[in-house]
């Protein structure tokens, strides 16, 4: 079963969906908060392990961020690291409130940028009793380093200087300025665009994955708030409550799965689902049903006991 919910998060009303078991008649279910990647939806990847994990015994939110979706906040399409994990924390108060739901038994699940929001919000938020990732990425990373870090520091330098020239421009009455997450000319870079590019194209951009409300663009200015955050920084604070990380053997993020476990304390877990890249794991199936299997174990593990 699932319904449409509405709840705030800093004074703006962000929309979301709940699913339960079919089977569910009375008693309190764990839940578990998911979380989209930067330029997605709640319809998308979310939904895709919500569906499942409901139907595993889980009751599962997902939601559109501040500015995106059908959630409120302008400037549309900001991506403020911050405000994203204000509104993981939010998620978490509003499933306390809801009587079907035991506020003791929450845990996050966070895909791909919110791979990195999770665990941020998780760090100082000890409601979150069990934190999960897959195909995680720290956006903050991203921007300043590239992916796969080998991006020229002139170019974190060329991109604040056009943060602060956008603030300026607002200041003065202009609209904000918008960045395409996929370029307009996406099509004649596919033969020489990275493979995650290429495969985050045809999510998004095919029947595959198209949602109308998914990848409008972002707010240019996003970039002097994204450039500061750092998604791992405090990843210990998250023990003694467990960690798992799922990463794709062939996903170019792996990496952030791999370093950020190093980092953590215990209890901590890395799973790598074979053959599988990125954009893999947002729903093809061979590789979803591997990763569902393990979130089912551990989230049965640490939130229903």
């Amino acid at each position: 079963m699932k319904n449409s919910v509405v709840f705030p998060s800093n004074n703006l009303a962000l929309a979301g969906i709940v699913f339960t078991p079919d089977d569910h008649i009375d008693g309190r279910l764990p839940a578990v908060v998911i979380s989209h990647p930067g330029g997605g939806v709640k319809e998308q990847s979310p939904s895709v392990y919500a569906e499942r994990l409901a139907r595993a015994g889980f009751a599962t939110l997902v939601f559109d961020a501040a500015n995106q979706g059908e959630s409120e906040g302008e400037p549309r399409g900001m991506e403020n690291p911050f405000q994203r994990a204000e509104d993981i924390k939010s998620a978490v108060s509003y499933l306390t409130t809801r009587d079907d739901i035991d506020p003791d038994r929450i845990g996050a699940l966070g895909i791909c940028a919110s791979g990195g929001y999770v665990p941020y919000a998780a760090q100082t938020d000890h409601r979150i009793k069990s934190v999960a990732t897959v195909s995680a990425v720290d956006m903050g990373s991203v921007i300043r380093e590239g992916l796969g870090r080998t991006q020229d520091p002139a170019v974190l330098k060329a991109l604040l200087d056009q943060a602060g020239a956008a603030r300026t421009e607002e200041a003065r009455g202009a609209a904000p300025r918008l960045v395409g997450w996929i370029p307009d000319n996406a099509e004649e870079l596919l033969e020489t665009g990275t493979r995650q590019f290429r495969e985050t194209f045809e999510f998004y951009c095919t029947s595959r994955g198209h949602h109308p409300r998914a990848v409008q663009g972002w707010v240019l200015r996003s970039v002097d708030l994204l450039a500061q955050y750092d998604s791992y920084a405090m990843i210990e604070l998250i023990s003694p409550r467990p960690l798992l990380m799922i990463a794709g053997s062939e996903a170019e993020s792996a990496y952030f799965s791999r370093e950020a476990i190093e980092q953590a304390a215990e209890p901590k877990e890395l799973v790598v689902i074979d053959g599988a890249t990125h954009i893999d794991l947002y729903d093809k199936d061979e590789y979803v049903t591997p990763a569902v299997a393990k979130l089912t174990e551990f989230f049965g593990r640490h939130l229903v006991g």
